[in-house]
């Protein structure tokens, strides 16, 4: 019986102790091999370009991290390497994180709190082009399942918009947004208006309000990092 090679597997997670738990828990399976590491989305895309012959077949990804963030390169990894596949995991498990995160082209999405059977099952079903979410997620993304004409709040945003709101929530100002995605302030103004229209709110603590209730973010401790008044004026 000929044997088959492991499946090639890149962790990326801004938290290195995550990282290195996930490590140690795949340490023991034969037929997974992590082949690497880094802890951003930008660094899994340059690594993905940089050595295109050591290429993983799952990407595991965080999907809020500075920066782009894992959506993001959910999105550019569905485009530019579709016969990578992408698994989600967040400590995110309601609201529009695991939503998008799918949506980006994950095949799957696990919270941060199962354990190594489940993460090993994942891994092989994503690998093999098959869905694969967490049954707490699972139970989330099906409530109301008919109702399709409430869609949740964030889903109003386009990509970008989405991106620039989760660069908003994590306390960046607008000229280090500006300098990060190679736009101008005078842009990035623009966008963070528009998102505030769409959104109904008038500033980036409203933002961050919204992020946490809605599950954009789970740390409202990023409200400490906005000043009390920082309207579109700001």
């Amino acid at each position: 019986m000929e044997k088959t090679s492991p499946i090639r597997l890149l962790l990326v997670d801004d938290h290195r102790l995550t990282r290195t738990g996930v490590s140690r828990l795949l340490r023991d399976e034969a037929d997974i091999a992590v082949v690497g590491e880094t802890n951003s989305g930008e660094k899994a895309l340059a690594l993905l370009e940089r050595e295109p012959f050591n290429r993983p077949d799952v990407v595991m990804m965080d999907a809020r991290m500075p920066g782009i963030g894992g959506i993001e390169a959910a999105h550019q990894i569905r485009a530019d390497y579709p016969q990578i596949k992408v698994l989600g995991i967040s400590s995110i498990a309601t609201g529009v994180v695991p939503s998008q995160m799918l949506r980006a082209g994950a095949l799957g999405f696990l919270t941060k709190n199962i354990g190594v059977e489940e993460l090993v099952k994942a891994i092989h079903m994503v690998a093999a082009g098959q869905h694969y979410v967490s049954p707490e997620v699972a139970s989330k993304l099906s409530l109301d399942p008919f109702n399709n004409t409430r869609k949740p709040l964030f889903d109003k945003l386009s990509r970008r918009e989405m991106q620039i709101s989760q660069m908003l929530t994590d306390g960046k100002r607008v000229s280090q947004i500006a300098e990060y995605l190679k736009l101008s302030p005078k842009t990035v103004y623009s966008y963070r208006y528009r998102i505030f229209e769409k959104l109904g709110i008038r500033s980036d603590v409203e933002l961050t309000i919204l992020a946490v209730k809605h599950g954009l973010t789970e740390n409202i401790r990023e409200l400490d990092n906005l000043p009390a008044f920082h309207t579109l004026a700001g």
